[in-house]
């Protein structure tokens, strides 16, 4: 792989950087901006991400008009927040009806238009502002976004009936529709919008990974995703490759590095490919950014940091026996390890004497997870791909017998979306739950607050126009209440320490409390402060841990727990 230089490059006036969370976008889409100020051009950098740390990289007051960012001449920084813009646009679209409409109908309109896919269209309000403003496009030599829309999204975008009126008859069931509602005036603004971005002359998404193998198959689907719709004009920036490992850990962090990158999915292996290796400090602020895409690095500075004795697992596990908890969930973004923590607890609590049923959506499920009396032990495997199909077919049957074909097709793209697919799983989860042949029930993913408050008020309204098609199963409708109940379960929110896992598992935390969802207990996940490395940039990293555990202790209210890294973390814990 070559090292990432921008200047070095054939770049498009307009430049998107993507991945999931955690891997770097800010960082690498602000370097890109500071390298091409400093080489004579002018650059505007957005960001759209919720988690956007944008104003602490820049140190720098940020809205959602250009600002100079004085250090760097030639540069301009702005900040939306897609949060508030979507429950400004949720408000817009609901107001209208609040007195012609039963209360249920509005609160399930309210949900509808509550979760991930109206953000998504927020935050594209955002980038088709900017990328049919003609005054900044000839302002500014490139033009940078910190995240990029996906493919689900723009896929919705070009379809007829994604600019229909909301409350046209939809017998689809509980889903994520509707978030396009009252947009109809800027139809031609998205339109124009699209077309930029499937521009290759004009355009470039940077995918932005980590080189580890859940990071590299998300960004495998991304890549695919922007693909269908016509965005192929796409690089792959692999952020983090350990160099010059001197211990244990780094070895092992080194040889797990080369085999994902080995093993990365053949569809990434065909675009334009560059890295950036591992920088042992934060960046944050002008003259790290100026540092971070440079060959010549400051000689580490380590500090000494005081080790804290955190609590490990165990003390989750006792508790739960403690409070005889009925139900268990792991909850947390993509690539924090809720499968991992989620075995490591049922393997506890079967020490403890409980008989456990595991729910995994791993598909290791069929090994030997235990070195223990598997007597106590059931475990059911979620095919997530073919409950989201029998699902899919579900709704697009009923569907198909009263809508039109471009109706159907944009039920369809809808039912693409992530929430339909929690939704799916979370139906199957729920069946495990209602057999009740344990002590206690382990699942390793968690349904968030959005997905039940979906669940539930769709449920009311179903009630209220009685329709029949994509009816919340009674299952569900016997579980919504014991999950509100602290006495039966707890969902343990699962993230790692750093920036980004943390910010997003706190909005996660607010959506389980906006649900009245038990939640108590944390798992800080793989620390590199928790292990004895020697290697000066992995101890350098272990440092900049502390912050994000002391955010996570004051958001748990000392609820919380460490988990140490290691090596092969999953083959140790799963036998993969």
């Amino acid at each position: 792989m070559k090292k990432y230089y921008p200047n070095e490059i054939e770049l498009t006036h307009y430049l998107f950087f993507t991945g999931k969370g955690g891997v770097g976008k800010t960082t690498t889409a602000s370097a890109t901006a500071i390298t091409l100020a400093n080489s004579g051009y002018k650059v505007m950098i957005a960001s759209t991400d919720p988690a956007s740390n944008l104003q602490d990289v820049f140190k720098t007051e940020l809205t959602n008009k250009p600002t100079e960012i004085k250090e760097v001449p030639g540069l301009y920084a702005a900040n939306f927040d897609p949060v508030v813009a979507a429950a400004e646009y949720k408000e817009s679209v609901v107001a209208p009806y609040r007195d012609t409409l039963p209360k249920s109908a509005i609160e399930n309109m309210e949900e509808q238009l509550s979760g991930s896919c109206t953000v998504e269209i927020a935050s594209f309000n955002e980038f088709a502002n900017f990328l049919t403003d003609e005054k900044i496009d000839k302002e500014f030599d490139y033009i940078i976004f910190d995240t990029a829309p996906t493919g689900h999204s723009l896929r919705m975008l070009e379809l007829p009936s994604a600019w229909n009126e909301y409350l046209d008859e939809n017998n689809s069931g509980p889903n994520c529709l509707g978030q396009l509602a009252g947009m109809g005036e800027k139809k031609v603004m998205y339109e124009k919008a699209v077309k930029t971005l499937n521009d290759p002359e004009k355009t470039t998404m940077m995918m932005v990974s980590r080189p580890q193998r859940a990071s590299l198959i998300e960004a495998a689907r991304a890549v695919s995703e922007l693909s269908e719709t016509g965005i192929n004009n796409q690089n792959l920036i692999i952020n983090g490759t350990l160099k010059n490992p001197n211990d244990v850990a780094s070895q092992a962090i080194f040889d797990q590095q080369q085999n994902d990158l080995k093993n990365m999915p053949e569809i990434l292996k065909q675009i334009t490919t560059f890295e950036v290796p591992l920088r042992p400090y934060n960046v944050v602020g002008i003259d790290k950014l100026n540092l971070v895409l440079q060959d010549e690095q400051p000689e580490i500075q380590l500090k000494e940091v005081e080790k804290n004795n955190y609590e490990s697992l165990d003390m989750i596990v006792n508790n739960l026996v403690e409070s005889d908890k009925k139900i268990i969930f792991t909850m947390g973004k993509g690539g924090v390890g809720k499968t991992t923590v989620a075995v490591q607890i049922a393997k506890g609590l079967i020490n403890k004497g409980k008989t456990v049923h595991l729910a995994t959506t791993d598909p290791a499920n069929h090994l030997n997870f235990f070195k223990t009396d598997d007597s106590k032990l059931t475990v059911s495997h979620i095919d997530e791909k073919q409950v989201l199909k029998d699902y899919q077919d579900e709704v697009l049957s009923e569907a198909k017998q009263t809508m039109n074909s471009d109706d159907v097709d944009y039920i369809e793209e809808d039912l693409k979306s992530p929430c339909t697919q929690e939704i799916a799983v979370f139906r199957s989860f729920a069946e495990i739950v209602a057999q009740d042949d344990s002590d206690v029930v382990v699942i390793d993913t968690a349904p968030t607050g959005h997905t039940l408050l979906l669940l539930d008020s769709t449920q009311s309204y179903a009630k209220e126009v009685q329709r029949s098609s994509g009816a919340v199963p009674q299952a569900i409708v016997d579980l919504l209440p014991k999950l509100q109940d602290p006495k039966q379960t707890e969902i343990i929110m699962v993230t790692l320490p750093e920036t980004t896992p943390v910010y997003e598992s706190t909005r996660l935390n607010e959506d389980l409390n906006r649900a009245s969802m038990a939640h108590t207990w944390w798992v800080v996940n793989q620390s590199m402060l928790a292990t004895n490395t020697t290697n000066a940039e992995l101890q350098a990293r272990a440092q900049n841990e502390v912050e994000w555990i002391q955010k996570v202790k004051e958001i748990s209210d000392n609820h919380f727990a460490v988990m140490p890294w290691e090596p092969d973390f999953e083959k140790s814990h799963l036998n993969i």
